[in-house]
C-alpha cells in the first residue's frame, strides 16, 4: 500500500512540474540550478519614457564563436530573449520569435536570444538549426547575462526584456510572451523619436 501511494505522489509530481513548464507560467532558475515557476506576464507593459533606466553593459560569445558586446544594440530597439533548449515553453517561444524577427529586422529592431542554464552547447546549436532561428544568440549558461540584469526578473526562464533605441528598458515579459502583444510594443517603440 505504501509502495503504491509512493507512486500516486510520484505520478502527480511530475503531471503537476509539466502542466507548470508548458503553460503561461515560466520557469525560474537560479544560479544554484533549483526551478522554481513563476506568474508570467504574457502582456508587457510598456515602463514610460521618464521612468525607464539604461540597461546593464555586458558581452560575451554567440553560438557561433564570434565575440558580442551589448554596445552594437546602440541606436536600435532590442530584444533580448533569455531561452535553453530544455525550456518547453522557449522551444514553443523562439520559432514565434523568428516570425516577428523576420517582419521587424529592416525597422531598426534587433534580436538576441540568451542561451542559459544549458548542460552543452551542442544542445542549443541543434534546436537553432532545426528551427531555423537566424538571430543571435549569445552561449550564457552560467547566466552571467541574466546576472546584469538583476533588476529585472530575467532569471526567469524564459524572460524577455525589450530595450528603447536609448539603450533603457522599455518594457518586461517573464513566461511565454504573446507575438501580437510583442508587435505592438515594437511599433510603439519604434515610433518614438
Amino acid at each position: 500500500m505504501r509502495s503504491r501511494l509512493a507512486g500516486l505522489a510520484a505520478v502527480a509530481a511530475v503531471a503537476l512540474l509539466g502542466g507548470c513548464t508548458s503553460g503561461s507560467d515560466a520557469v525560474d532558475v537560479n544560479n544554484g540550478g533549483e526551478f522554481r515557476f513563476v506568474a508570467g506576464t504574457p502582456a508587457a507593459q510598456v515602463i514610460p519614457d521618464t521612468e525607464r533606466a539604461s540597461a546593464p553593459e555586458f558581452s560575451g560569445t554567440l553560438l557561433t564563436g564570434e565575440t558580442f558586446s551589448s554596445t552594437e544594440l546602440a541606436g536600435d530597439v532590442a530584444v533580448l530573449n533569455f531561452w535553453g533548449s530544455w525550456c518547453p515553453p522557449c522551444r514553443v517561444e523562439t520559432p514565434q520569435f523568428q516570425q516577428v524577427y523576420d517582419e521587424v529586422r529592416d525597422d531598426g529592431v534587433q534580436f538576441l536570444g540568451l542561451n542559459v542554464k544549458e548542460t552543452d552547447q551542442q544542445f542549443a546549436d541543434a534546436f537553432v538549426a532545426d528551427e531555423g532561428i537566424t538571430f543571435p544568440s549569445l552561449y550564457d549558461p552560467k547566466g552571467r547575462v541574466a546576472l546584469a540584469f538583476r533588476d529585472y526578473p530575467a532569471d526567469r526562464i524564459p524572460s524577455t526584456i525589450v530595450l528603447d533605441r536609448q539603450g533603457r528598458v522599455a518594457a518586461v515579459y517573464t513566461g511565454e510572451v504573446r507575438q501580437d502583444d510583442l508587435r505592438a510594443v515594437l511599433a510603439r517603440l519604434t515610433a518614438e523619436a
